[in-house]
């Protein structure tokens, strides 16, 4: 593969590797934005369990590997705080990716048109 590349033009070639980096981008921003997803999701369900117990009743937070005695509304307040900041981080997260995708398929499709003539000339 690698013989194949150094015979590309040097153009195509750092098109191809600008693609491939776009690609690996990609990659990592929809592996935060599952991440972030995921957190979001835990952190709704918690507080969708603490609508569901009495404001007086004994509640713990883990703070690191410790459980600590905390009181429900300033807990409930922290965990809203906490989707907001995840709701904005999602949204920036699924900009990044559509602008990601757009680049990825611009590459694609100048890479597509400069690969296009090298392929379709007959070898001599």
């Amino acid at each position: 593969m690698s013989d194949e590349l150094s015979k590309l033009p040097p153009n195509v070639q750092e098109r191809l590797l600008r693609l491939q980096q776009l690609q690996q981008t990609l990659q990592s921003v929809l592996a935060q934005k599952q991440q972030v997803e995921m957190e979001k999701s835990e952190v709704e369900q918690t507080i969708t369990e603490l609508q569901k117990t009495q404001d007086d009743t004994t509640i713990y937070k883990a703070i690191g590997s410790l459980l600590v005695k905390a009181e429900k509304p300033k807990v409930t307040e922290e965990l809203t705080e906490r989707k907001e900041l995840l709701n904005t981080r999602s949204t920036v997260l699924t900009r990044q990716e559509e602008r990601i995708r757009s680049q990825v398929k611009e590459a694609q499709t100048k890479l597509q048109e400069d690969l296009t003539p090298v392929t379709g000339q007959p070898s001599s």
